[in-house]
Formats: structure tokens, sequence, C-alpha cells
């Protein structure tokens, strides 16, 4: 509870970020989302150095531009989450709401370890350049980017936004 209600969203992070190794645990635990039939119809590509460059790239020329994109270079470390859709009587919803809870879960988890994340999505996560840069496949679709770093000092004690008042959002039939 208290981790849910202390996230909060870090647009500008530091270029400190979690290494590989650091990261493992928190995409086991995050792969504990509901999860119908046990498909793990997701998966997640990590984005560091050149590969920024190369995301930068497929996102300038997605939108039309000569020059490629800075906005992967917000974050030293960017997660790319993938909604990787398997056969089964799953629907395809409920497998991308599978993907979406395990970027969810993993935002969460490593706010409260102390790193500051965002969730970057857009029309351009649909773009030929974009899917071939990150080499999806038929079957695959890319939900956005967890940019991950550190929290900028001015921020570490800050509060997320006060929680919406329960009674607008839970009804009862």
């Amino acid at each position: 509870m208290r981790a849910a209600l202390a996230r909060r969203s870090h647009s500008s992070v530091t270029p400190e970020a979690p290494t590989h190794e650091q990261l493992l645990p928190f995409v086991a635990a995050a792969s504990r989302v509901a999860d119908h039939s046990s498909l793990r119809p997701w998966r997640l590509i990590e984005i560091r150095g050149e590969g920024r460059a190369k995301l930068g790239k497929a996102l300038g020329k997605a939108d039309g531009s000569k020059k490629p994109s800075d906005k992967p270079f917000r974050a030293s470390l960017l997660i790319a989450v993938v909604a990787s859709r398997q056969k089964s009587k799953v629907p395809e919803w409920e497998q991308d709401a599978t993907a979406a809870g395990v970027a969810h879960l993993l935002s969460l988890l490593l706010d409260e370890a102390g790193w500051g994340v965002f969730w970057r999505t857009g029309d351009l996560t649909r773009s030929k350049p974009v899917r071939k840069a990150h080499g999806l496949k038929k079957n695959e679709e890319l939900l956005g980017w967890l940019y991950v770093g550190g929290i900028h000092a001015k921020y570490r004690d800050a509060r997320g936004k006060r929680p919406v008042d329960p009674t607008k959002y839970l009804s009862s039939i």
C-alpha cells in the first residue's frame, strides 16, 4: 500500500540506472502479474548505449524527420514493453493487459527501490521503423518504454499525486 500511494512518474531522471544484473530480480517479480493460462504474453527489451541511438534514428524516420530523435537519450536505460501475443483461447486484449500489468508492476517495483521511472507511449510505437528497430514479430506490439534512471535530489522526498476519492470510482451492482 505504501509503495502504491508513494509512486510517482519522474519525467526527468539522472544518468544512473540499475545494471542488467540488478534489473533481473525486478523482472522476475513483475512476472507475477495476473496471466490467464500462464501464457506470459510479453517480453521486455533493455535499451542502453548505442541501442538508444538506433532507436533515435528509427523514431526520427517514423516521424518524417531527417535527423534522429533525442528522446531515447532522456534516460540511460529504456525498457521496451512488448505485448507478445500467443495463439490461445485468451483474447488479445487480455494478453495486452497482462503485458501492461508487467510494465506497471515493474515501474512500481523500480520506484519503490529508489529509481525514477516514467512510461512513454505514442503513435510512433506502431510505426514500421520503430517495429523494425525492436525486432518485433507479427504477433507483437510495442506498448511503450519505461525510462529508468536516478531521481533528482529535489524530488527524492516529493510525494506523488494525491489518491483519488475512491467513492467516485468504486460502485456496486
